[in-house]
């Protein structure tokens, strides 16, 4: 596999973006990270259908909504999508929607939300995606109003919209700042370039973060690679006919193609939808995917194409995190629309409250009409398989698991320089 910097950037940015990656400091309230909704011992992602991201508490699948005056005010619409070998240089966009893409159109060589207003000094796709969940009152900016774990105001909040971004970023790296041993990883980290506090901005965090991100989860490793640089007992037998099957018959390379397993495209696939959505279509509970990013209708209910390497270990499955086993999605992809309508919303997602649902979980699942518009969108014909088969698929799909991605406590740190607690 090609990676971004050779898969090894610098150690001293590797070093301050692991801090930033698990500090609480980036979060208005100063009660949540990155690692909440992507941590190692929930393998980069957080092991729920769809996170708790400003206000929850707890870690993983323990993570709670609260109740009451305590309860969330508001939650993430999509799966917490795992980070594993994003460094590939063949990532060229990010988020289910792709709304960050590679484009020369824009200084900054990339389209984003922010449009014009990113800063041109991003290294990669990567350093452009965190960009963003510090800006989002759902995930990590909380609300205004709110009050932080020191009780002072929350100066980050506000409408995640474009024209907020700048200050949002600008107010969390004059944070960063203040805290004498991140200027001095800054500097250690982008010699000559930071040189003194009022050098660091928050394009500088991103950096560090994705170099750190690089790093640490490229799975590049896998049973399956093995077995392509000759070493022939890497695959079960089981394996390597999944294989056939997976670059043959059942046609899974025609989208997960390439080093990554993702042709970066869109599709629709008729997934369940579970959660609030995105707030979008005449129903408001609705999420369009790449049709609210493009606009064009017949890009409604189209999901840019997961990566697969170590999807094993990161159910659920699906930008709304609707399936929960391996078989499960892979058996959804041979009768998507079946699928769609006999799913069960009351039993399958994995939910903070798993008796508990929230009253809007199954609200597009129960309709007719919005069902009828997601089976109609779909561009998968059913394949007829055998249980076999499925079985064998799903045994390859392991053999792209990197042993080295099995445990990562090792990437967890004791302490970071906010001093506040790593640990929820």
């Amino acid at each position: 596999m090609e990676f971004v910097d050779g898969g090894s950037p610098d150690s001293k940015k590797v070093l301050l973006g692991q801090m930033l990656f698990f500090d609480k400091e980036l979060s208005g309230n100063r009660n949540i990270s990155c690692a909440t909704c992507h941590h190692p011992l929930a393998d980069t992602g957080d092991g729920l259908s769809l996170p708790v991201g400003e206000g929850g508490r707890g870690l993983s699948v323990m993570r709670s909504t609260g109740s009451g005056d305590e309860a969330v005010s508001e939650r993430v619409p999509r799966n917490s999508p795992p980070i594993f070998a994003l460094g590939s240089v063949e990532v060229s966009r990010m988020f289910w929607d792709g709304r960050i893409e590679e484009n020369a159109a824009y200084p900054s060589g990339f389209a984003s939300p922010a449009e014009h207003l990113l800063p041109d000094n991003l290294d990669n796709i990567l350093a452009v995606q965190a960009m963003f969940p510090v800006t989002s009152p759902a995930e990590m900016a909380g609300s205004p109003g709110d009050r932080d774990i020191f009780d002072k105001r929350n100066e980050i909040a506000g409408p995640a919209a474009a024209e907020n971004f700048p200050r949002i970023w600008n107010r969390l790296a004059k944070r960063l700042r203040r805290i004498d041993d991140y200027v001095e990883l800054f500097r250690d980290a982008f010699p000559g370039e930071i040189e003194r506090r009022s050098d660091i901005d928050f394009s500088h965090a991103a950096n560090a973060i994705a170099a750190f991100e690089i790093a640490s989860w490229r799975a590049d490793n896998t049973p399956f690679d093995r077995y392509r640089r000759g070493e022939r007992g890497a695959m079960s037998w089981q394996a390597k006919r999944g294989m056939r099957l997976f670059y043959g018959r059942a046609g899974c390379d025609n989208c997960h193609s390439g080093e990554i397993f993702s042709d970066m495209g869109f599709h629709a696939i008729a997934m369940p939808q579970v959660g609030p959505g995105m707030g979008q279509g005449p129903s408001g509970l609705e999420d369009l995917g790449r049709g609210a990013i493009s606009g064009i209708p017949t890009d409604n209910y189209k999901f840019r194409t997961p990566p697969l390497r170590n999807v094993e270990l990161t159910a659920p499955y699906g930008h709304a995190g609707s399936h929960n086993t391996l078989e499960s999605v892979v058996r959804h992809h041979l009768d998507p629309i079946g699928s769609l309508l006999d799913y069960d919303c009351d039993t399958q997602p994995v939910m903070p409250s798993r008796d508990d649902l929230d009253e809007d979980d199954c609200a597009v699942m129960d309709s007719p009409e919005l069902l009828h518009a997601i089976a109609s969108a779909n561009e998968l014909s059913p394949k007829a398989l055998s249980d076999r088969a499925v079985t064998q698929i799903v045994a390859f799909l392991r053999a792209l698991t990197d042993p080295d991605s099995v445990d990562l406590r090792t990437d967890v740190p004791g302490e970071v320089p906010s001093g506040l607690p790593v640990v929820e």
